[in-house]
């Protein structure tokens, strides 16, 4: 390597130690999963983090085309959650086409929750691409996203709505597993130090009313590099941590240069 990747590697494996040990110090000896949010980021960087003495092994991603090739480039033992905005024409091939795809955090809607029932289930009956192999893929884990500061910019089902998905999900989707609650709070909450994070407070209360209601026990998937600490101290089980790991964010140009590499699918 040049000096140049040799610095990259030194401080991307030194970013990693540091958020780990604040999520160990947070959690209190309770299991909760880092997932170093890497979209934009070059699959040079991942490596680096797979390959560091802490074994970074889950990466989030938020376009279907993008973690695809990351997935067709990098080591099978990575654990790929996708964490964009879904859509559902892009459902099949994301539950399809993936074998290490650990989790799918953004359902919102039954539609989107069938279609992703429906790629898996053919993955299952070893009729995909993946043949006889897909047999042994397994169910696919998914969360259901909620809008827990009711903002428009962002996705997620209404508070009031979560139980009936989740319910679907739990009762007539054979193929998924139902994980637990995603959340992406108002970054004013977020950066608020007055109170207890209202956002955080909405999910664990819709989760504990579904679990209840479900006999079903569901992870928290919430808290981000500026909240994660906070996150964890309120439940969470699994943190979304991006520009703490791998610096500030990509320039236009740069992500062009990345977005020209991946090749399209169909």
């Amino acid at each position: 390597m040049s000096s140049v990747d040799q610095r990259r590697v030194a401080d991307l494996r030194e970013n990693l130690a540091e958020v780990q040990a604040r999520v160990d110090k947070a959690a209190n000896g309770r299991p909760v999963t880092l997932v170093a949010v890497s979209k934009y980021m070059p699959p040079s960087d991942l490596q680096i983090l797979y390959s560091s003495p802490h074994r970074q092994l889950h990466f989030g991603e938020n376009y279907v085309q993008e973690l695809l090739h990351k997935a067709s480039l990098l080591p099978a033992e990575i654990h790929w959650h996708f964490q964009g905005a879904l859509q559902t024409n892009k459902c099949k091939n994301l539950a399809s086409q993936i074998r290490n795809l650990w989790s799918v955090e953004t359902v919102d809607t039954v539609k989107k929750a069938d279609a992703l029932e429906k790629g898996r289930r053919s993955v299952l009956e070893g009729k995909g691409e993946a043949g006889e192999e897909g047999r042994k893929w397994g169910r696919l884990r998914v969360y259901v996203q909620v809008n827990t500061s009711g903002e428009e910019s962002k996705s997620g089902v209404e508070p009031p709505e979560a139980l009936a998905l989740c319910r679907h999900i739990h009762n007539s989707c054979p193929s998924l597993t139902l994980s637990g609650l995603m959340t992406i709070g108002s970054r004013s909450n977020s950066l608020s130090s007055s109170e207890e994070n209202p956002d955080f407070k909405t999910l664990v209360s819709v989760r504990d009313q579904t679990s209840e209601e479900l006999g079903v026990e569901l992870g928290l998937s919430m808290g981000m590099s500026s909240d994660f600490e906070e996150a964890i101290r309120m439940g969470s089980t699994n943190v979304r941590v991006g520009s703490l790991l791998f610096g500030k964010r990509k320039t236009k140009e740069e992500i062009d240069e990345l977005k020209n590499q991946i090749p399209e699918t169909k």
